[in-house]
C-alpha cells in the first residue's frame, strides 16, 4: 500500500477540556504558548520538578493554568482528558505514555512520534481563519516553514471577509444546495477580481523598472560614447580604452561577483563589501558610492527580477519600502556630493567606523535568536534611513534594512526578496544623482562591477533561502569588520 498520511485532522474546544502539561522548561513552554495562543481559556495544570520563569510569566496572566512544581506522580492522570509530555527523557516519556493509555487518556509525547495519539501540527491563525500543518510527523520543520508562508502570503483583512461572508450567508434564502451555489458565485468574483488587480499592479511595476532602466542605460551609454569614442580615429581611441584598463578592472568583476551573490543570498553585503574596498584603494569618496550604485543598479535590478520571478517578493511590504528609500537615496547622494571631497581626510574615517558597525550589526543578527512575528512600526522611516546612509556611506540597505525586519521576525525569504526587488528603485535614484552631479568616473570599476553582479544575480536568488544563513552572516560579518578596521587604522595614522 502506498505511504500516506492517515491522521483525521479535527478541531478541538480545548477550553471545555482538562489538560496536563508534563515539563517546566524550554519544550514545556513551547506546548504551553502553542496552547495559550490558540484557546487562552484552557484549564491547564503543568508539573514540572522545576519550571521556568516564562512559564510562571504565562501563569500569572491566565487563571486557568495551575503549575505544581514536583516530579510526575501517574495521579496528575487524575480526572484529566488530555495529556502532552513536554520532556527530552525518552524512559520519562514512556511512562507517563503507559500510564496514560491505561488511564484511556490521550498523550502526546514531544519529539517522539512513536509514543503519540496525536500530534500537534504548526499553525496559521487570521482571525477566525485557524490552518494546521501536519507532516505525519516526519519533518516538523517543514510545517514550520510552511507556517511562515502562509503567515506571510494570507492577509490581515481576510477576517474582515469571513466576517462579511457570515453576514451573506445568514440573509441568502433557499435551501441548503441553492445557498452553496450562491456563495460559490459570490467567491468566484472575488478571486477572479483579486487575480486581476494582482496582474495589473505587476504589468504596471514592470513597466515603470524598464523604461526608468532602459531611459538610464542610454544616459550611460551616451555619456560613455560621448566621452570615450571621438568616432574620427575609432581604433585608435579602442587602444587607448583597453590601455587605461588596470588591474583593478579584473579585481572588481571578482568583486561585483562575490558581493552580488552575498547580497542576493542574504539581502544585504554588496554596498559594504564594495565600499571597504574601493576605500582601501584610496578612491574618491564620492566616487566610491557614485561607481557602487551605478553598478548595484544593473546587478540589483537583476536580482530583484530573479526574486519576483522565484516567488520571494511581498508586495506590500516592497511598496511600503520604496518610496521613503528613494527620498532618503537622493539626499544621502547630494550630502555627499556636497561636503565628501573637501573634508575626505575626516569623512573617511567616519565611513570606516560605519562599515565597522554595520559589519557588527551582521554578526549580532547572526547569533540572535529568532523571535516571533512582531509588526514593524514605521517601515518608511527605516527606509529612508536606509536609503540615505546607503547613498552617503556607499552601503547599508541591506544591513539596516533587511536585518531590522528579519530580528522583528519577518520570514528571511520574503525579506530578502522584497529588499532586493526595492534596492534597485533606491539604487537608480540614487546612481542618477550621482550621475547628474559628477558624471561617470572610474568606468572600469563600473563595469567590472556591472558584469560580475549580472553573473551572480540568478544563482543567489536561487541560493536564497537554501544557504546556512547564521554561517554566512558570520562570514560577511567578520570580513567586512576586517576590513574597515583596516581602514580605519590607515586613515586615523594619515591623520597622526
Amino acid at each position: 500500500m502506498e505511504q500516506s498520511n492517515h491522521l483525521f485532522p479535527i478541531f478541538l474546544k480545548l477550553e471545555k477540556l482538562r489538560l496536563l502539561i508534563v515539563g517546566g522548561g524550554y519544550i514545556g513552554l513551547e506546548k504551553l504558548e502553542a496552547v495559550v495562543n490558540n484557546s487562552p481559556a484552557t484549564a491547564i495544570t503543568l508539573v514540572g520538578i522545576t519550571v521556568s520563569n516564562e512559564i510562571k510569566a504565562i501563569a500569572a496572566k491566565h487563571s486557568s493554568i495551575k503549575i505544581v512544581e514536583k516530579p510526575y506522580h501517574i495521579s496528575d492522570l487524575d480526572e484529566k482528558d488530555l495529556v502532552i509530555a513536554a520532556v527530552n527523557d525518552i524512559e520519562l516519556a514512556t511512562i507517563i505514555t503507559q500510564d496514560a493509555q491505561s488511564k484511556g487518556i490521550l498523550i502526546n509525547a514531544a519529539d517522539k512520534p512513536d509514543l503519540c495519539d496525536f500530534y500537534l501540527g504548526s499553525i496559521v491563525k487570521k482571525g477566525h481563519l485557524k490552518i494546521a500543518i501536519s507532516t505525519n510527523g516526519k519533518s516538523p520543520t517543514v510545517a514550520k516553514r510552511l507556517k511562515e508562508t502562509f503567515n506571510e502570503f494570507i492577509p490581515n483583512e481576510l477576517d474582515d471577509v469571513l466576517n462579511n461572508m457570515s453576514l451573506i450567508r445568514n440573509k441568502l434564502k433557499g435551501d441548503f444546495s441553492n445557498k452553496i451555489t450562491q456563495l460559490n458565485n459570490i467567491t468566484k468574483v472575488m478571486v477572479n477580481t483579486a487575480e486581476t488587480e494582482q496582474k495589473e499592479v505587476e504589468k504596471r511595476w514592470k513597466k515603470v523598472a524598464s523604461w526608468l532602466l532602459f531611459a538610464f542605460f542610454f544616459m550611460f551609454f551616451g555619456h560613455l560614447v560621448l566621452s570615450y569614442i571621438p568616432f574620427q580615429d575609432i581604433l585608435t581611441t579602442g587602444k587607448n580604452i583597453a590601455s587605461q584598463i588596470d588591474d583593478k578592472f579584473y579585481w572588481m568583476i571578482v568583486a561585483g561577483f562575490v558581493a552580488q551573490l552575498v547580497d542576493g543570498a542574504l539581502g544585504m553585503g554588496y554596498g559594504v563589501t564594495c565600499t571597504t574596498i574601493l576605500l582601501s584603494l584610496g578612491v574618491n569618496l564620492a566616487a566610491i558610492s557614485g561607481s557602487i550604485h551605478t553598478a548595484e543598479m544593473f546587478s540589483s535590478g537583476a536580482s530583484g527580477y530573479s526574486h519576483y520571478k522565484f516567488g520571494n517578493v511581498n508586495k506590500k511590504l516592497f511598496k511600503a519600502l520604496l518610496i521613503p528609500g528613494i527620498v532618503g537615496a537622493i539626499v544621502g547622494a547630494y550630502l555627499l556630493y556636497k561636503f565628501g571631497d573637501e573634508y575626505a581626510p575626516y569623512v573617511r574615517p567616519i565611513l570606516a567606523l560605519y562599515t565597522l558597525l554595520l559589519g557588527v550589526r551582521i554578526l549580532i543578527v547572526a547569533f540572535r535568536k529568532k523571535q516571533k512575528n512582531a509588526k514593524v512600526k514605521r517601515v518608511g522611516w527605516l527606509a529612508g534611513a536606509g536609503g540615505f546612509l546607503d547613498s552617503f556611506g556607499g552601503g547599508g540597505w541591506g544591513p539596516l534594512v533587511t536585518s531590522t525586519l528579519i530580528a522583528k521576525g519577518r520570514t528571511p525569504k520574503y525579506v530578502i526578496g522584497s529588499v532586493s526587488l526595492s534596492e534597485f528603485f533606491v539604487t537608480l535614484a540614487s546612481a542618477i544623482t550621482f550621475f547628474s552631479l559628477l558624471g561617470i568616473s572610474h568606468w572600469q570599476v563600473i563595469v567590472g562591477l556591472i558584469l560580475g553582479g549580472l553573473a551572480a544575480a540568478p544563482l543567489a536568488a536561487k541560493l536564497s533561502g537554501k544557504l546556512p544563513l547564521k554561517t554566512m552572516f558570520i562570514g560577511v560579518g567578520t570580513m567586512v569588520i576586517i576590513w574597515s578596521l583596516r581602514i580605519l587604522v590607515k586613515a586615523i595614522s594619515g591623520l597622526m
